[in-house]
């Protein structure tokens, strides 16, 4: 086995009992993945039951320790060269790892970060989405057209250059920083993925002022 080209696929997962046996069956018919590695954060329902029986290897964390957590948790026990992140609630849209992986693969990036397509509907007012695009403008002089997409691939040399994954909500953008400070290539790949979004209530702001405070955490950091 050729561990430069082995792709492991982390999905962090937290009670995603409804969609999560879809995303494991997605990827694993794509035939890109080596393993599938899901990290259950201590869920409260079937996540994990049901996403070893689509096939994934399954790690469960017994206290919730977040997105980043569980993304370092899978990077200790994970074999691939190549690491793909994507989330737990893509469902069949998860197949589109594949056009993740192949530049990666080709040794065209070092890393690609997933574009979705535009939906039409406004969940929110953009204000995260802006303040994420200034900082790794601003910071690491790269131009994102899609900041905040947590579905990427990676050689293992990048996340391992640049310390693992940060915790909260802005990982994505620290990631996306600290890579381009090291010199990595990053590569944004349109694909047809989507999820379930947030919306226009009160339980979308709150979750978008806390992943706000967040971005702009990472950014202070990274001054």
């Amino acid at each position: 086995m050729d561990i430069g080209k082995f792709v492991t696929v982390l999905i962090p997962a937290y009670n995603e009992a409804e969609r999560i046996g879809g995303t494991v069956r997605a990827i694993l018919a794509t035939g890109v993945a080596g393993e599938v590695l899901v990290i259950d954060d201590a869920s409260r329902d079937e996540t994990a039951r049901l996403a070893r029986k689509a096939g994934a290897r399954v790690i469960r964390h017994e206290k919730n320790l977040g997105k980043g957590g569980a993304l370092n948790t899978g990077l200790k026990e994970s074999r691939g060269g190549i690491l793909a992140l994507i989330d737990a609630d893509l469902g069949g849209t998860a197949s589109e790892v594949a056009k993740l992986v192949a530049p990666v693969l080709a040794g065209e990036a070092d890393m690609t970060v997933a574009a979705f397509p535009k939906t039409g509907r406004k969940a929110g007012f953009g204000l995260v989405k802006g303040l994420a695009r200034w900082g790794i403008r601003r910071y690491a002089g790269f131009e994102a057209q899609s900041p905040l997409s947590g579905q990427r691939a990676m050689r293992r040399e990048v996340i391992e250059a640049v310390g693992g994954f940060a915790s909260g909500f802005g990982v994505e953008v620290g990631l996306t920083i600290d890579a381009a400070r090291k010199g990595f290539r990053i590569l944004e790949v349109p694909v047809q993925m989507g999820h379930a979004a947030t919306g226009r209530d009160l339980a979308g702001f709150l979750h978008r002022g806390k992943q706000f405070w967040q971005v702009g955490l990472a950014l202070l950091r990274r001054m």
